[in-house]
């Protein structure tokens, strides 16, 4: 057996002692509770459907191993690397993403989707991690070399995005896209007229969403007046938690899994906490809080603002999207039906978020000469 000792210099070695292992360690835990949330509520999902009973269970572990490699894969990349990945992988998925246009099937009302045999692939979870490191080195190109029109290109790129999003038309991921763009934006340093056009723009495009798409007007009214409308999902998957309570039903006792349709996606957290409680929700919770504040900690005692902007938007991309579905599950904002990173089912997610949480760990290995306290000024992108 190797033994991967720090004067061993195979690539695998040098990994294992450059690689952020406690981060490694956390999604590992992620991983493994997302299976055995699986296990608990897809079931009663499947013989719904008419499949076997652990039909979305062995499919899930089929996506497992290829995730898994693009998770450790990735993560084996240099910097220079991971931004040559990312124009291949948003090139490949803007194609794919225009392709849903044109030839992918309608579902719920939504053309998200390309079938590739038995499987169904969904784009823009790929563009995500891409587009955020792309705008990230445009950002910090901007800021290394005065002149270089890299705020330009970033906020093309982005509208470019956005707007085959509204097409499909994925209005949750539309705005989760926004919020990390605003965000990696706002570390680069933006000028007042750039927020006011794109705070502007945001405004505009949620108000013209409101009136022009009835499934997202009747979100958010059904959100803002539950009286007014049908509130079954949420209102169960708040049953789950009150019945839950801190120590939980026990496992397969839970009852949310066998009424609702999305248990094993959307509202899986709620499955969580009724079945194990607001302890194991509460676990949860602290494994995302951790992966996001290390990361945010590593990436401040960077010198390369590539890294540092990347870095902070890959792991506020991932952060975000765990806070969406569980807000939505608590009912504190409206469904956006989002997956939970990890634990929910589904092969375009889980290798997506794999390719996000692998250029992560990438970008964030000890390098020689790379870490230093953060600077005062993060420079200005006019």
């Amino acid at each position: 057996m190797m033994r991967l000792s720090r004067t061993n210099r195979t690539a695998l070695a040098e990994w294992w002692w450059t690689v952020d292992r406690l981060t490694l360690l956390a999604i590992g835990l992620l991983i493994s509770l997302g299976m055995v949330l699986t296990l608990a509520a897809s079931p009663a999902v499947a013989m719904r459907l008419h499949y076997p009973p652990f039909h979305f269970v062995y499919k899930q572990l089929l996506f497992l191993l290829p995730s898994l490699m693009i998770l450790v894969g990735v993560s084996l990349l240099t910097v220079k690397q991971i931004r040559r990945l990312a124009v291949f992988v948003f090139a490949g998925a803007f194609a794919a993403m225009i392709l849903t246009l044109l030839v992918g099937p309608e579902m719920n009302g939504a053309h998200r989707w390309i079938l590739i045999g038995p499987f169904a692939l969904q784009p823009s979870e790929f563009i995500k991690p891409a587009f955020i490191v792309i705008a990230a080195w445009m950002f910090a190109e901007a800021h290394r070399l005065p002149g270089f029109p890299g705020t330009a290109v970033a906020v093309a790129l982005y509208v470019m995005v956005i707007s085959v999003l509204a097409l499909q038309p994925d209005f949750g991921q539309l705005m989760l896209i926004t919020m990390v763009f605003g965000a990696i934006f706002f570390m680069a340093g933006l000028s007042w007229v750039w927020i006011g056009s794109l705070g502007t723009a945001a405004l505009a495009g949620l108000m013209a969403a409101y009136m022009l798409m009835p499934h997202v007007a009747s979100r958010i009214d059904r959100f803002v007046n539950p009286a007014g409308g049908d509130t079954y999902q949420i209102d169960t998957a708040l049953d789950a938690f009150h019945a839950g309570g801190i120590f939980g039903r026990g496992p397969g006792e839970g009852e949310v899994k066998q009424i609702l349709p999305d248990a094993h996606t959307d509202f899986i957290f709620a499955v969580a906490a009724e079945e194990y409680g607001v302890l194991a929700g509460l676990l949860i919770i602290g494994l995302f809080a951790f992966i996001v504040m290390r990361t945010l900690s590593r990436a401040m005692e960077e010198q390369d603002l590539f890294i540092q902007y990347s870095s902070c938007g890959l792991v506020a991309l991932f952060g975000l999207q765990a806070l969406i579905n569980m807000a939505v599950n608590v009912n504190l904002i409206p469904a956006k039906g989002m997956t939970l990173p990890f634990i929910s089912y589904g092969g375009s997610s889980l290798f997506a978020v794999s390719l996000t949480m692998g250029m992560l760990l990438a970008l964030t290995r000890r390098r020689a000469g790379s870490h230093v306290p953060m600077p005062s000024g993060w420079g200005a992108v006019a």
